[in-house]
């Protein structure tokens, strides 16, 4: 990681895909409105930071390390946070568009994705055990060989996961919701 130290700075309406963003350590910063797509954030640390109505699509994260990070209102497609830092990684969703994002062998418990888009996301093997699913639409997203132990998709919709491929006790599920755990068996429920 860069030495730079950036903190309590708010980053507004800035175009990171013309000049990238340095490459720095920022603690406690807000970006609000800046256009990140395709940028190279690969290496850089985000500490208690917020993003708020920003694109990240596509952007490389290269052992970008999200320590207790905020995404609010953001459009964030295609991104690969397996490729992040481990290293106290922390994020919270709100309202953000992840479709097409790759969350795979990432330890993620107890992350909050509330009225969220996740349509295709990849959770291959991710640990999102007593995650909070609010009024998230999962429709296409891949659970294979992950921990959902405790999770709560009581308002989450679209989801089709195998419960013989996935760790699930105590996870919580609506009536409708449900119905994407019997989708392997092929039956109809009347």
């Amino acid at each position: 990681m860069s030495t730079n130290y950036i903190e309590d700075q708010v980053f507004e309406k800035i175009n990171y895909t013309v000049a990238p963003l340095p490459r720095a350590e920022y603690d406690n910063c807000t970006f609000k409105n800046c256009d990140f797509t395709q940028s190279n954030l690969s290496q850089i640390a985000f500490t208690e930071c917020e993003f708020d109505t920003c694109n990240l699509s596509l952007a490389l994260l290269g052992q970008t390390a999200f320590k207790d990070v905020k995404f609010k209102n953001c459009k964030m497609l295609g991104l690969h946070f397996e490729h992040c830092s481990d290293f106290l990684f922390e994020v919270g969703f709100e309202k953000c568009q992840l479709n097409m994002s790759v969350f795979y062998q990432r330890k993620m418990p107890k992350t909050i994705f509330d009225q969220c888009t996740l349509s295709e996301v990849d959770f291959t093997e991710a640990n999102i055990s007593e995650a909070v699913f609010t009024g998230c639409d999962l429709s296409g997203a891949m659970f294979d060989r992950t921990n959902l132990e405790k999770a709560d998709l009581g308002t989450a919709f679209g989801y089709t996961l195998d419960p013989e491929k996935n760790k699930i006790k105590k996870a919580k599920f609506s009536v409708q919701g449900a119905m994407g755990l019997l989708a392997k068996y092929d039956i109809r429920v009347v």
